[in-house]
């Protein structure tokens, strides 16, 4: 990762690929185990799915699992925040009849990131978002709602091409 030298490199695995790594490097990741030198001298770098070639190992065939099973990371957990997140938080805000300084000190927040949140200036850390769902009893994820039809094709195959997405402006 650093570009240094070093004669005998440590295998570690860092967001899914496996990488020869000096010394100070090996903190980055997690030190993956070797079972024979020759096949970690093979390749300087390879990913897990391509790993699988040799002889069995298990912890490489557990998580590549079916062709057909995609390997779950940490955006698979995050909620997408809603487009129109600024009119949910006013309009949360005005059913309870608040001013956005009393929002504010309710929340234990500055007036002025409750201004810049219902302009839609910025976007709520995980912490505000989660106050303000609960104070004004909204909710600001985008979840499956709505928005999954904007994504519809009308092919049955379930993949996408660009032209399905990309919306031109000339």
């Amino acid at each position: 990762m650093c570009g240094k030298e070093v004669s005998s490199p440590n295998r570690v695995k860092i967001e899914g690929a496996e990488l020869d790594v000096c010394d100070e490097c090996t903190d980055f990741g997690t030190e993956v185990k070797t079972e024979d030198s020759s096949s970690s001298a093979s390749t300087k770098y390879s990913t897990s799915s391509s790993s699988s070639s040799g002889s069995s190992s298990s912890s490489s065939s557990s998580s590549s699992g079916g062709s057909s099973r995609r390997r779950r990371d940490m955006f698979d957990e995050m909620d997408e925040i809603a487009q129109d997140y600024h009119e949910r938080i006013r309009e949360g805000r005005e059913a309870q009849g608040l001013s956005q300084e009393d929002l504010a000190r309710q929340l234990n927040e500055k007036a002025s990131l409750i201004r810049k949140l219902e302009h839609g200036n910025s976007l709520p850390s995980d912490t505000v978002q989660k106050k303000l769902e609960n104070a004004l009893d909204i909710s600001l994820s985008a979840g499956g709602s709505a928005d999954d039809t904007e994504w519809s094709s009308g092919e049955s195959s379930g993949e996408y091409t660009l032209g399905d997405v990309v919306k031109r402006k000339d």
